[in-house]
């Protein structure tokens, strides 16, 4: 099975030595990190270590997982994981156990499903991501935990979903298109750790706030849409 991993950036420098030095070399084909005017030497490092780079000039979290989908080399599997090491890549077996038994088509890795470090993750990220899987479990019938950064999905499948949000919305668009679409999400737990360096979003309040009502919206705006149709 052919495993693409696709790492979205911007200045990790301190963290994505570790990241790619953990990641299972027995199951990864290509490493693809995707860099958004890092002016840290982020891409650089990432480049010595073997990854594969691609500048990305436009920002967005979303708009990088989708450059890097768009140029993997013909994976089955693709792995979307943060480069400030706050999952941990050597649990990536977790994430692929499911698909490759054939039980699942997406994997979600919960950061929320097990007892974790204290404070690896902010009170309001984990309101928030309760709130919103919450609302995923009543309005869509999918039964998950947590909307983390850490997962997995069919290549095939992620296609087939037809992707497009680039900012905020990327993380839940996933599951709630996969949900409407009839693919087995399996939500997996894994370790969660404090990040190496600031969030970009859950380290301001301005992007606490924006990716919360982003979120809940798009949720509120999906069910609506399904119904309609």
């Amino acid at each position: 099975m052919r495993v693409s991993v696709i790492i979205p950036t911007h200045n990790e420098a301190p963290a994505i030595g570790r990241v790619l030095a953990d990641l299972p070399a027995d199951l990864v084909t290509e490493v693809l990190v995707v860099d958004s005017n890092s002016t840290d030497g982020t891409a650089e490092i990432a480049e010595r270590m073997g990854a594969r780079v691609l500048r990305e000039p436009r920002r967005g979290y979303g708009r990088a997982c989708l450059t890097g989908l768009a140029a993997a080399s013909v994976p089955d599997v693709v792995v979307f994981l943060d480069g400030d090491y706050s999952d941990r890549p050597a649990e990536m077996p977790l994430l692929l156990a499911p698909i490759t038994e054939g039980r699942a088509d997406i994997t979600l890795g919960s950061r929320l499903a097990k007892k974790n470090v204290a404070g690896a993750l902010p009170w309001h990220s984990v309101l928030g991501n309760r709130l919103a899987a919450a609302m995923i479990r009543v309005l869509y019938g999918l039964r998950i935990s947590d909307l983390g950064p850490f997962r997995a999905g069919r290549v095939d499948v992620l296609r087939q979903l037809a992707l497009q949000e680039a900012t905020y919305g990327w993380a839940v668009e996933m599951i709630l298109k996969g949900a409407l679409g009839g693919f087995r999400i399996v939500e997996v737990p894994v370790s969660y750790y404090p990040r190496i360096g600031k969030s970009k979003i859950s380290g301001t309040l301005r992007g606490t706030i924006g990716a919360a009502w982003y979120i809940l919206s798009l949720i509120v705006r999906y069910y609506f849409r399904r119904r309609k149709t």
